[in-house]
């Protein structure tokens, strides 16, 4: 009993500490042209967001692609940014799944492996019960701290307020990345819940005049710099002069709008694993005017900024293109 109360102990005081991290980056995984993972650009990319302040990322997330990722591969990408950069940033890994068993062994692999947190999540498309989604996330909580993501709009399915009330005593329990609005995150706020807010369009406002902690973000993988700044001081005029980014990144689905950018910007080769594909080429263009008023010396510009044609773009299915 004694070792069970220290571990939680322990726990308890690691979720404290991540109750104050104000930018998560939500990272980009980016690929090889044979398919495989390009630990130098992830690596590059991390470097960039350390320099520009911010604090923690998420490896393998929607936008890192997790659920194009093998465990393998998603597992070992965790293991590289905890050996490589933990003293330098909070590693989150998204070990969620909608497959309760596979996130349980996930999130216990991944906190072997050295994560700070687990991003976790409730079941998207097998949907369960209000019961069966805090049985779900309670089964993988136990193994150490973890953000509770929201997204109804992928998920298919709320997680209520009610249901999160449940949740939100656990000594590993962080907070949420929430995804439904400022009055959501008002109502949490109001009640002692931390909140990131998941909206990057939204994410100034929430934290300045609705009590969100920060921001688990898309966009500070292009700016990381200029979002740690409205993530730290009121500027209404920054987070206006961003709303067209935002909007150029979101026209479609995450990932496809800032791993194109990415790509433009020689910060991945352009490669994409399906069912992901490129942004056509005249928002493209856009972009390319988009990033040069925003000044390219806030972005990680590791190349000549180019439109680029749709003949350098690959497509590859998993880890290798021998499919």
């Amino acid at each position: 009993f004694s070792v069970n109360h220290k571990e939680i102990t322990m726990a308890s005081e690691a979720t404290a500490a991540l109750r104050k991290v104000r930018l998560i980056t939500a990272l980009k995984t980016p690929y090889l042209a044979d398919g495989n993972v390009d630990y130098k650009a992830f690596d590059k990319l991390c470097e960039h967001q350390i320099a520009n302040g911010v604090e923690g990322i998420i490896v393998g997330g929607t936008t890192g692609e997790g659920h194009l990722l093998s465990w393998a591969e998603h597992l070992s990408l965790i293991a590289h940014s905890k050996a490589k950069y933990g003293g330098k940033l909070v590693i989150v890994g998204n070990t969620g799944s909608n497959n309760t068993g596979e996130m349980a062994y996930a999130t216990k692999k991944g906190f072997a492996l050295g994560m700070d947190a687990a991003l976790l999540i409730n079941p998207y498309y097998g949907k369960t019960s209000d019961k069966g989604i805090v049985m779900h996330i309670e089964a993988s909580l136990k193994y150490g701290p973890a953000f509770i993501y929201n997204v109804a709009g992928r998920t298919g399915q709320d997680i209520k307020p009610e249901v999160m009330m449940q949740l939100k005593d656990h000594a590993n329990f962080i907070g949420v990345k929430e995804c439904s609005g400022h009055e959501r995150i008002k109502a949490y706020a109001d009640k002692g819940i931390c909140c990131w807010s998941g909206n990057d369009d939204q994410m100034h406002e929430s934290r300045h005049k609705h009590g969100a902690v920060g921001v688990i973000s898309v966009t500070s993988q292009i700016v990381p710099a200029l979002v740690k700044r409205l993530m730290t001081t009121q500027d209404d005029a920054l987070d206006a002069k961003l709303q067209p980014l935002y909007k150029w990144l979101f026209t479609d689905p995450n990932p496809i709008g800032v791993n194109t950018m990415l790509m433009m910007l020689g910060a991945a080769e352009p490669v994409f694993r399906l069912p992901y594909t490129f942004v056509p080429k005249d928002r493209r263009a856009q972009g390319v005017e988009l990033l040069k008023s925003i000044g390219l010396e806030n972005c990680p510009a590791f190349g000549t900024l180019k439109v680029l044609e749709d003949s350098d773009f690959k497509h590859i299915v998993g880890e290798e293109d021998d499919h």
